[in-house]
């Protein structure tokens, strides 16, 4: 028999939060999340409880935990949305239905409390969060930035009554074969017609400084429509720039102004630091630490995090300058390729942006929605 519990305790919290590490330990294509981070889920002053509230769920069977799930009921999205959802995520189980009936109905029965009538997921309290189960790509290395799961994920899910409705896909990006300098061309082309400029920035606290309230401005305008994002609150912004000091690097960086320096495009990508955490399970051990500053300085593969457009600029070509951006990180000592993270498989913009380079679709995730019964 398979009974569900919601956490309060902190012996619950831990095991809601070691269940995956432990499941997926000797996984080679498991990457963890930093496990100090996931903590802060528990903590009352937890970035997103102003806009969100949260329920989590162990289940156990014969006192030994098969599972866990998590609900989130995010009122910004359902307020732009004009929807009555809660998101299901951090969604883990054993092979077995019952495990997964009692975790999905435990989600739904409190969507139904709270007055929601869907439930969609696996989608975290916003897109910078992890998100989309995988459902393709079972053999290749997740990304720092999103979760593993095993094929039979799918299977559990479909048979509690949830059908797709939206894939994203990731793919592998390698440098031009031809190294004729022709997107630097077309860039410097463009920025001439229109009196564009790249920003300069001195370091990263500079970075930081000049741009940091434009680029949120512009990822808000040119996300608005895509699935799953919320507005940026200045907790969310305060965790971005946070992550930044830490991880950025200004080679890894290309923002875009016009001759009034606002912000109209921009890249921002991060070395890879999947493997760094793989050995400490997530835990910032000294170890830990000096793998993580090596794969910062060192990068083998560069994950593609925040591209954005104006949409006023949308339709001008000056994308074209963060393909150019691109190629020129890509042609760096030592770095292998890029991974595109989600790309909404009917975004077509950003599709069609990785045809000027070598690309390898290797992965694919999708989120699931059911429409709750009374």
């Amino acid at each position: 028999m398979v009974t569900v519990k919601e956490v309060k305790t902190k012996r619950e919290q831990r095991e809601f939060l070691q269940f995956p590490l432990k499941m997926y330990r000797d996984n080679p294509y498991f990457v963890p999340p930093l496990y100090g981070d996931e903590k802060k889920i528990f903590r009352a002053d937890y970035i997103y409880n102003d806009i969100c509230e949260a329920v989590y769920f162990n289940a156990y069977r014969d006192g030994r935990i098969v599972g866990r799930i998590s609900g989130i009921l995010q009122k910004s999205a359902n307020e732009k949305n004009r929807e009555k959802r809660v998101r299901f995520t951090r969604f883990d189980a054993i092979d077995d239905q019952e495990v997964a009936d009692a975790l999905l109905s435990a989600v739904e029965n409190w969507a139904r409390q709270k007055g929601m009538d869907t439930v969609c997921g696996p989608l975290g309290f916003s897109d910078l969060e992890r998100e989309g189960l995988l459902i393709e790509g079972f053999d290749q290395l997740s990304t720092f930035e999103e979760q593993y799961n095993a094929p039979y994920y799918q299977r559990l899910i479909e048979n509690c009554g949830y059908e797709k409705e939206v894939d994203w896909t990731e793919s592998k990006i390698y440098a031009p074969e031809k190294n004729d300098g022709s997107l630097a061309r077309v860039t410097e082309k463009l920025m001439a017609r229109y009196n564009l400029h790249f920003g300069p920035a001195k370091n990263v606290n500079d970075f930081i400084d000049r741009y940091a309230d434009g680029l949120f401005e512009l990822l808000d305008k040119s996300y608005e429509k895509l699935y799953g994002t919320v507005p940026f609150t200045e907790g969310m912004k305060k965790l971005m720039i946070d992550n930044f000091r830490l991880i950025i690097d200004l080679d890894h960086v290309a923002v875009l102004l016009d001759e009034n320096d606002n912000i109209v495009c921009l890249g921002i990508c991060f070395p890879s630091i999947a493997k760094a955490v793989q050995p400490s399970h997530g835990h910032l051990t000294p170890a830990a630490i000096v793998r993580l500053l090596w794969a910062i300085k060192h990068p083998k593969i560069i994950d593609l995090g925040l591209i954005g457009i104006d949409p006023a600029w949308a339709n001008r070509g000056i994308s074209v300058a963060i393909s150019a951006a691109l190629e020129k990180m890509l042609r760096e000592d030592g770095v292998e390729y890029a991974e595109t993270n989600l790309n909404l498989e009917d975004n077509y913009a950003i599709q069609n942006q990785w045809k000027r380079f070598k690309t390898v679709m290797h992965k694919r995730r999708r989120s699931f929605v059911k429409k709750l019964e009374d």
